[in-house]
């Protein structure tokens, strides 16, 4: 995957350091966009600017075990072990720690850096063990490799369409359940069971590893439980009370996330509910129309705002103080991470042609329940391209 890495050039000019260093494993996604390799145990990466207009080079430093599939499989220039650095010589020497930053500064001046930036982020023991070996260490607290990361290529933005299209097929699956639930005594029964949060969640796993993709985490939460945001949802499930399913998987092959949220009642909804669901609706479609490449994400929370407030909803940005109402921000960038650049928030981030961002407007009040609907977009030139090809219905009935 070719990658445009001249925002991290020009950062490294103007730091005035002649690379840009990650040391982690492959759950840090700036270390698998910039290594293009994914290994359990940390792991070295320096990107090296080219001269003169030339094209950078990735170094990695590996371990002997991941050393043969780092060269299979990364996309980095040069691929080298420990032991071409006398690695455990120097371990033997001087200890684990010293032995290991002596090795890692010798990689480093070898490529010709003899001092790098180290994202925001980076480990402090490895950071400072660098700059007690004479290698300067400079923080990158602007983020730039996340900066250049929320613009997809068109590669990046099929890992995430395919990732979607795998939460489509597990969103199926739960809405299924919830359609073939009978209710007793205003609780949701499946298979002659009380149908549970966790049960549900249970089958949106296994739908998901066999579409390729997992997950650490999901929400299927209802009635009080949805009216907090970030609650995953437990116990029984019950009739005519909102129940929000929100699925953020990864896939396993690729790395790369996607992100939905359906809410579904089965039964009756409130009158307060209904015209909850159809608000949202409303907010949404009007952060869909705001979205193009150059607006500013807090245009487009703002424009959810303004539906909200229209009604005489609570948002955030009348009250910075609200509780319930519409109480978290508008959308988030997704990738190699689930939350990165762009926020649709009201920072004043400028969006791109190729950032993949999600649109979630939602309502929440523990005596109602919540309410969320999510799409997930790539910005374009003009308009979106939404990613998301699943029904908006609310009531199920029985």
């Amino acid at each position: 995957m070719d990658l445009d890495l001249s925002a991290l050039d020009a950062y490294l000019a103007e730091a005035g350091v002649d690379g840009y260093l990650v040391d982690a494993d492959e759950a840090d996604a700036t270390q698998r966009y910039l290594s293009g390799f994914d290994a359990p145990d940390p792991y070295v990466t320096l990107y090296v600017p080219g001269a003169d207009g030339e094209d950078g080079t990735v170094h990695l430093l590996v371990s002997a075990l991941e050393y043969g599939r780092a060269v299979r499989e990364s996309h980095a220039d040069t691929v080298e072990r420990g032991s071409d650095y006398d690695a455990q010589d120097l371990v033997e020497e001087f200890g684990q720690h010293e032995g290991s930053d002596r090795a890692v500064a010798t990689f480093c001046r070898a490529h010709g850096a003899e001092s790098v930036a180290m994202p925001e982020r980076a480990p402090l023991g490895p950071a400072d063990g660098l700059r007690e070996q004479g290698v300067a260490v400079t923080v990158d607290r602007d983020e730039t490799v996340e900066r250049v990361r929320a613009i997809k290529t068109e590669t990046e933005i099929d890992h995430v369409r395919e990732a979607q299209q795998a939460n489509e097929m597990a969103m199926s699956r739960a809405e299924e359940l919830l359609r073939e639930a009978t209710v007793a005594d205003g609780v949701l029964r499946h298979d002659g069971e009380p149908l549970t949060s966790e049960r549900v969640r249970t089958a949106i796993e296994i739908e998901l590893l066999h579409n390729g993709c997992a997950l650490d985490e999901t929400i299927v939460a209802c009635g009080a439980d949805a009216a907090d945001p970030h609650d995953r949802g437990s116990g029984p499930l019950h009739a005519d009370e909102p129940i929000i399913v929100d699925i953020f998987p990864r896939s396993k092959e690729t790395g790369y996330f996607a992100d939905m949220t359906r809410t579904f009642c089965v039964g009756e909804p409130t009158d307060r509910a209904r015209d909850w669901y159809d608000l949202t609706l409303e907010a949404q479609e009007a952060a869909l129309d705001a979205i193009e490449a150059g607006a500013l994400g807090s245009d487009v929370h703002g424009a959810v705002c303004d539906v909200y407030e229209a009604a005489e909803e609570p948002t955030l940005r009348s009250d910075d103080t609200a509780e319930t109402g519409f109480i978290h921000t508008t959308g988030h960038g997704v990738g190699l991470d689930i939350h990165e650049y762009p926020r649709l928030s009201t920072q004043e981030n400028e969006l791109e042609a190729g950032m993949v961002v999600t649109v979630e407007p939602g309502l929440y009040d523990p005596d109602v329940g919540g309410v969320r609907i999510e799409d997930l977009v790539v910005v374009r030139e003009d308009g979106v391209e939404n990613l998301t090809d699943y029904p908006k219905e609310f009531v199920i009935e029985v």
